[in-house]
C-alpha cells in the first residue's frame, strides 16, 4: 500500500458572536490485510438552502476570476494489491502561464495530500486549506458507498478552490503541475521532492524546536493574541461539533420512534370502525412529519457538519502555522543571543542575522495578511451554515404545522357534518 497520507470579534470573547451570524490514501485498502481506516465567499444571503451548498456554480464568481476547477466523476480502480478511487479534476483558465485553456486529469487522495505538503513547505506561514481527514475503518469495507464518495468529492473540490482563490497559493508551481500534469508526469515530479529521510529529519527538527524552551522571547503581541484566539476558537468549534452530532443522533432516534408510531394507528383503525378516518389521518400526518424530519437531517449533515468539520481542521492548521512562525523567530533569537554572549564573532553572524530578520518580517507580514483573509472567510462560511440550519428548521416546522392544521380542519369539518346528520335524524 502506498504511504500518503475575520476575527469574529476583535478579541477572544468575540467568538460568542458566532451565534449571530491521511498518511494513506483515504480510499485505499489492502485486499488481504486489516483495513486502514468552494470558493468565493459572498455575503449575500442565499434564497434557498440548496443554494448555500452548491459547489459547482460559477455564475456568482467575481468577474476577475480566471481559474475554475471542478472535482467530479469518482472512479474505482482495482489492482493486484489495492483498490482505490480517483477523481476527475477539470480546470478551465484564461491565465497566460498555462499552455492550454482547459485540462482534465485524474487524481487520488494521496496526490491531494502531496500538494498540501508541498504548499506547506513552500509557504510555511500561510494558512493552507485543510484536506478531509483520513477515515479509519476496522473490519468493514463500506468505503465505497455513494454518500461517502459524494462527501469526499465535495471536500476535495472545496480544497482546490480554496487554493485557486488564494492570492498567493494560486500561483504556486506545484499547484499548476497538480492541475495539468498527466499521472505519469505527476509521479515523476513527486520523486524530485524531498526524500523520506529528509522529510523525517525536518519533522524531528520541528518537534525538537517546538519542545525547546517554551515561549518565544520576542514574539510580537499580535501573534500571542492569535494563539489565544485559536485556542478558544478550537474549544468552541470542537464543542459545537460534539453537540451538533449529539443533536443529530437524538433526531435519528426520534425519527426511528416516529416511524414505528405511525403504523400503529393504521393497525388500530382496523378494529375501530368509528375512528377509521381519524386514526388513518393521524398515521398520514406522522408519515409526512417523518419525511420532513429526514429532509431536515439530510440538510444538517450536508451543510452544518462539513462547515464545522472544516473549521475544526482549520484550528489545527492555524496552530501549526503559528508554531512555524515561532520557529523562525526562535532561530533569529538564538543567533542574536550568540552575538551578545560572544560565543561567535559578530562579523560571522551579522549577515545571517540580517537575512533572518528579513525572513521573520516576511513571515509576520504573510501570516497577518492571511489571518485577516481567513477570519473574513470563516465569518461568511459559518454564517451561511447557521443561516442554512435556521432556514431548514423554519421550513420543517412550517411543513409539520401545516400538516397538523390540515388534519384538525378535516376533523372539525367531519364533526360539523356528523352534527348536521344528527340534527336531521332528530
Amino acid at each position: 500500500m502506498e504511504p500518503e497520507g475575520g476575527d469574529v470579534a476583535g478579541d477572544s470573547t468575540g467568538l460568542l458572536l458566532l451565534d449571530l451570524y491521511d498518511d494513506e490514501d483515504l480510499e485505499v485498502f489492502s485486499k488481504d490485510a486489516s483495513l486502514t481506516e468552494i470558493n468565493s465567499f459572498s455575503p449575500l444571503m442565499p434564497t434557498s438552502p440548496s443554494s448555500m451548498i452548491n459547489q459547482y456554480k460559477f455564475e456568482d464568481e467575481p468577474e476577475s476570476k480566471d481559474l475554475f476547477i471542478t472535482v467530479d466523476d469518482p472512479e474505482s480502480h482495482v489492482t493486484a494489491i489495492e483498490t482505490f478511487i480517483t477523481y476527475r479534476v477539470v480546470t478551465k483558465t484564461t491565465r497566460g502561464e498555462f499552455d492550454s485553456s482547459e485540462y482534465e486529469v485524474r487524481r487520488r487522495y494521496q496526490d491531494f495530500l502531496w500538494l498540501k505538503g508541498r504548499l506547506e513547505e513552500a509557504h510555511p506561514t500561510l494558512i493552507i486549506p485543510p484536506l478531509p481527514e483520513k477515515f479509519i475503518m476496522k473490519g468493514v469495507v463500506e468505503r465505497f458507498n455513494d454518500k461517502f464518495i459524494e462527501t469526499r468529492k465535495k471536500a476535495l473540490h472545496k480544497f482546490l478552490n480554496r487554493i485557486a482563490d488564494h492570492p498567493t497559493l494560486t500561483f504556486n508551481e506545484d499547484f499548476k503541475i497538480f492541475l495539468t500534469a498527466q499521472a505519469w508526469e505527476l509521479s515523476s515530479h513527486k520523486k524530485q521532492g524531498p526524500g523520506l529521510f529528509s522529510r523525517m529529519g525536518q519533522t524531528v527538527k520541528a518537534v525538537a524546536s517546538s519542545m525547546r524552551g517554551g515561549a518565544v522571547k520576542n514574539r510580537p503581541e499580535v501573534f500571542s493574541e492569535m494563539i489565544e484566539y485559536v485556542d478558544i476558537f478550537s474549544q468552541k468549534i470542537s464543542l459545537l461539533d460534539k453537540i451538533s452530532h449529539r443533536v443529530h443522533k437524538e433526531e435519528k432516534d426520534y425519527l426511528y420512534e416516529m416511524k414505528e408510531f405511525g403504523p400503529i394507528h393504521t393497525l388500530w383503525s382496523a378494529s375501530e370502525e368509528d375512528l377509521v378516518d381519524t386514526l388513518k389521518g393521524l398515521a398520514g400526518c406522522i408519515d409526512q412529519c417523518c419525511k420532513a424530519t429526514e429532509k431536515r437531517m439530510t440538510a444538517l449533515s450536508e451543510s452544518l457538519f462539513p462547515a464545522i468539520q472544516e473549521y475544526l481542521l482549520y484550528s489545527e492548521i492555524l496552530m501549526g502555522v503559528l508554531k512555524r512562525r515561532d520557529q523562525i523567530q526562535a532561530e533569529l533569537d538564538a543567533k542574536i543571543d550568540a552575538v551578545y554572549n560572544k560565543k561567535i564573532e559578530n562579523e560571522l553572524l551579522s549577515e545571517e542575522i540580517g537575512k533572518l530578520e528579513d525572513k521573520v518580517e516576511c513571515a509576520n507580514n504573510a501570516l497577518q495578511a492571511d489571518w485577516d483573509r481567513w477570519k473574513q472567510s470563516m465569518r461568511v462560511d459559518l454564517k451561511m451554515a447557521f443561516s442554512d440550519v435556521a432556514e431548514n428548521n423554519i421550513h420543517y416546522y412550517e411543513q409539520c404545522l401545516a400538516t397538523w392544521e390540515s388534519f384538525l380542519t378535516s376533523q372539525a369539518t367531519s364533526d360539523i357534518s356528523l352534527e348536521e346528520q344528527s340534527e336531521d335524524q332528530t
